[in-house]
C-alpha cells in the first residue's frame, strides 16, 4: 500500500489551523488518522519558537501529574473527608492524589513523581480527559 504524503501534510496543517488533536480522512479502503498531543510541553515550545515570543513568559515549567483515564475526578474519598493533597504540600511517588470514577468504578490516581504541589488543576467532580494535567508540582 502506498501512502500519499500530500494526505498526510495536508491532514497536519488541519491540525494545526483548527487546535484539533485528532482528525481522521478515510477515502475507499484507505484509512489515515493523524493525532498530536496537545499537552505536550514540545509542542509548545516548538509553537512558540515559531511565534518568536519570549519563552520564559509562554511556557509553563513546573511538573504535571496526568489523568491516566476518562472519568470524574474525586479530591477525597468521600463527600465531607479530608482532601488527599493540599496546595503547599510535599507528596511523594505513588501516593494517591485523588479518585477518578469511570464506569461507576473508581481508581485511585498514583502521582508519577514527587515534589510540592504547586496548584490543583481540578475541582472535585470536575469531569477529566485522558492525559489532562490533574495537578502541578514544584
Amino acid at each position: 500500500m502506498k501512502i500519499n504524503k500530500k494526505i498526510i501534510e495536508e491532514l497536519v496543517s488541519y491540525l494545526k489551523e483548527f487546535n484539533l488533536s485528532e482528525i481522521e480522512y478515510s477515502e475507499d479502503k484507505t484509512k489515515v488518522k493523524v493525532s498530536r498531543s496537545l499537552n505536550n510541553s514540545s509542542t509548545q515550545l516548538h509553537e512558540i519558537n515559531n511565534n518568536k515570543t519570549d519563552i520564559k513568559k509562554d511556557i509553563d515549567t513546573s511538573l504535571k501529574v496526568t489523568s491516566p483515564i476518562v472519568g470524574t475526578a474525586y479530591l477525597a474519598p468521600e463527600p465531607g473527608s479530608k482532601k488527599f493533597i493540599e496546595e503547599g504540600q510535599k507528596i511523594k511517588k505513588g501516593q494517591t492524589i485523588m479518585i477518578i470514577e469511570a464506569m461507576k468504578t473508581m481508581n485511585h490516581v498514583p502521582s508519577t513523581q514527587e515534589g510540592i504541589v504547586s496548584k490543583i488543576l481540578v475541582k472535585d467532580g470536575d469531569p477529566v480527559e485522558f492525559g489532562q494535567p490533574l495537578i502541578s508540582l514544584k
